[in-house]
């Protein structure tokens, strides 16, 4: 199951029924879990963390030192989950000081060419699409959907369940539940086939979209929308969560 040709130090500490290709390079500090597949030419850095199930295709590097000119070695590690596929080329920075890891959940999906840099938070469930590239300090929540080649500004947020047009930039945080597109990038509806795909009854979407046409709709500011869906909405678990995250946001949400 471990090819001759790899390189694997003996430091690292490696799970059972682990296969691992051709020319993998395995550096020290690093602790790989069970049934995980490394294809060929992958690289596992120093401070590397990797569950069981994962897939690794030809040419990802885990665990680069962060591009980040304040990082001075400190000790940080790359965190990936359980059940992840994650493909060519991909990139996962180690964290820096700032929050010391970048984690990737579980049963995440990262494309050809994904970049995830230093002290990112990827939830489960994600898909993010070819090429999309994460800077440092950003949050995905779980289940959402970022298409191919978007751009995500440092430190910004998004929320569960949203879907991510393709080619996007933004610098703001998305809201959960929500489809985000256009040029500049938008709140272009409730993504409502992904959560009824989701098992999120007709009742449920109905609510979000009542607490959407609020904010986005009632010409109030995002202070005022939210005192207004806390006395008119129903105030189940998927509003709180909107709320919550509007008010926690500190960059703003897009429009």
């Amino acid at each position: 199951m471990i090819s001759p040709l790899a390189y694997i130090h003996p430091e690292a500490i490696i799970g059972n029924n682990v296969e691992i290709g051709p020319f993998v390079y395995i550096d020290k500090n690093v602790i790989i879990g069970d049934n995980n597949k490394i294809m060929p030419n992958a690289n596992i850095l120093y401070g590397s963390r990797i569950g069981n199930n994962n897939t690794i295709f030809p040419g990802a590097v885990i665990g680069g030192i962060p591009q980040d000119l304040k990082f001075r070695g400190e000790e940080t590690t790359a965190e990936i989950g359980d059940n992840n596929t994650i493909r060519e080329n991909v990139t996962i920075n180690r964290g820096t000081a700032a929050k010391e890891r970048t984690v990737v959940g579980n049963n995440n999906l990262l494309m050809e060419g994904v970049h995830v840099a230093h002290d990112a938070l990827i939830g489960n469930g994600c898909i993010v699409g070819n090429s999309t590239k994460m800077a440092g300090e950003i949050i995905i929540d779980d289940n959402a959907i970022v298409s191919a080649n978007v751009l995500m500004h440092q430190f910004c947020h998004v929320g569960s369940h949203v879907m991510i047009q393709g080619g996007s930039r933004f610098s703001k945080d998305i809201p959960p539940f929500i489809i985000a597109g256009r040029e500049p990038i938008s709140f272009a509806g409730v993504n409502t086939i992904g959560l009824r795909r989701r098992g999120f009854s007709s009742e449920v979407i109905e609510t979000i979209q009542n607490t959407y046409r609020i904010i986005y709709q009632s010409g109030l500011n995002n202070s005022e929308a939210l005192l207004k869906i806390q006395e008119e909405i129903t105030q189940i678990p998927e509003v709180e969560y909107i709320v919550n995250f509007i008010r926690n946001s500190e960059r703003g949400i897009i429009k």
